[in-house]
């Protein structure tokens, strides 16, 4: 790790501010795309876009646990101050997401039609869905490529660089998008397509600005005769990066396909009920953020803790997160249960359905915060290497206390009340198992960097 005479609460705040600020507006590139398909063009146009989300997120799930699984091997080299391996494994992940967006796109760009069938996308919708998904699908070399780069720039300790990139992206998109629908500046008009050709222009200009910028900065991974040499594969490398990368991946895919089921049970109770869902959504989303920047935060420091041998540093690293938890999250959970009726009320009208989402935001906004701590404990294993066994916690307590107390809460008395209770025994459950394996189990293991 860099010497510095800063506490460490000091330097954990400063690289997770950005990184909040980047999930953040991650979300709101997504909600502008949204509100322009929505409001410019109409219903069955954001329809369109709906129907390819689920495939997105899919996607993303897996690039995401590839960007995991070298980001600690990133953190442990960085932190044994061995550069040369540092570009190694970037370079051996930057082509493996290349080749594997290469797959993708062909795949989807040619079985796109059937793809949409299978998902059931409305007759109503299916052309333009089927002509905005094979443009995504043909954008998806580079968009992997993209998710890397900003992934594995924070195994470096840079959460600045990652930011500069997202607030790039997402002005690209907002000031594109709607030109395209409009046809401004002599552009052609493209319709629902504008959304997915501003969201392909926006990681582009990125990647191009990323190239010359780290360059012009001299930063650690930029560009160069080594970072080029290492973008042959390393096939070591990549088992090992795929070894601790996979199970965040499966732990992502099986959390969305609960959320869909979970759609399904709530659906059930009428469409206010599935206003108040999606609009809860929304809220636990933004309160969510800085738990699982923290959970990121501390894998990394953790990572380059132990590349650096201070083992000893370990424990510091884990107290000061929970702590840095329990004031950021818990100070958010304050405000919003103090402000609730305001932030409902910003995504529905309806005094009802407000009234409803307020009932449920109650139920389960104070879980965020054991969800926090049970994420804190497993990035600091992951930090190890120790992937397994946080990733069969968390879906323990999705498979075995989430889902079916979910199912079995919705059909008591206490009707859609019982999903959001189900998932605060979720959260609460996850915390005490993570920190029990921490506690009982990790911490009685001998720690050894892996690069």
């Amino acid at each position: 790790m860099q010497p510095t005479t800063r506490p460490l609460w000091m330097r954990f705040s400063f690289f997770l501010l950005p990184l909040m600020a980047s999930n953040i507006l991650q979300a709101l590139s997504g909600t502008f795309n949204s509100i322009f398909i929505g409001q410019m063009i109409g219903v069955e146009a954001l329809a369109s876009l709906a129907t390819f989300f689920p495939i997105l997120f899919f996607l993303i799930s897996f690039i995401i646990g590839l960007s995991a699984g070298s980001t600690i091997l990133i953190g442990q080299a960085w932190g044994a101050r061995n550069l040369v391996r540092v570009k190694q494994v970037t370079g051996t992940t930057i082509t493996t997401a290349f080749l594997l967006g290469l797959v993708v796109a062909i795949i989807g760009a040619v079985w796109i039609e059937d793809i949409m069938s299978l998902l059931g996308a409305p007759e109503n919708i299916r052309g333009t869905a089927v002509e905005y998904g094979r443009i995504m699908f043909i954008g998806m070399p580079g968009f992997f490529v993209f998710l890397v780069v900003t992934s594995v720039l924070r195994g470096v300790g840079d959460t600045i660089t990652p930011l500069f990139s997202l607030i790039l992206s997402m002005l690209v998109g907002v000031v594109l998008t709607p030109a395209l629908i409009q046809g401004w500046w002599g552009l052609p008009q493209l319709g629902v397509n504008s959304a997915a050709w501003a969201f392909i222009a926006g990681f582009v200009v990125v990647l191009l600005f990323l190239f010359f910028y780290m360059r012009a900065r001299k930063l650690p991974l930029a560009p160069d005769r080594e970072l080029l040499a290492a973008l042959k594969p390393d096939f070591q490398l990549l088992k090992l990066i795929l070894k601790l990368g996979v199970p965040a991946g499966l732990q992502m895919v099986v959390a969305s396909v609960a959320g869909i089921v979970v759609v399904g049970l709530v659906n059930r109770f009428g469409s206010n009920a599935t206003a108040a869902y999606g609009a809860l959504n929304q809220v636990l989303n933004y309160v969510q953020f800085p738990a699982m920047s923290i959970g990121i935060a501390t894998s990394i420091f953790g990572a380059q803790a132990i590349g650096a041998r201070q083992i000893d540093q370990l424990s510091m690293i884990t107290r000061t997160a929970l702590l840095l938890n329990l004031v950021i999250t818990g100070s958010l959970i304050i405000l919003a249960y103090l402000f609730s009726q305001h932030l409902v009320a910003l995504f529905i009208t309806d005094p009802e359905v407000i009234d409803l989402t307020e009932h449920l935001l109650f139920i389960v906004l104070w879980a965020i915060l054991p969800f926090g701590w049970g994420v804190v404990f497993s990035g600091m294993m992951r930090a190890s290497g120790m992937v397994i066994a946080p990733m069969l916690i968390a879906l323990a307590a999705i498979l075995f206390i989430e889902l079916p107390g979910a199912l079995w809460l919705s059909q008591t008395s206490l009707g859609l009340s019982g999903i959001w209770m189900a998932y605060a025994a979720s959260f609460t459950a996850m915390l005490l198992m993570q920190a029990g394996w921490y506690h009982f189990v990790w911490k009685k293991k001998k720690i050894v960097a892996l690069v």
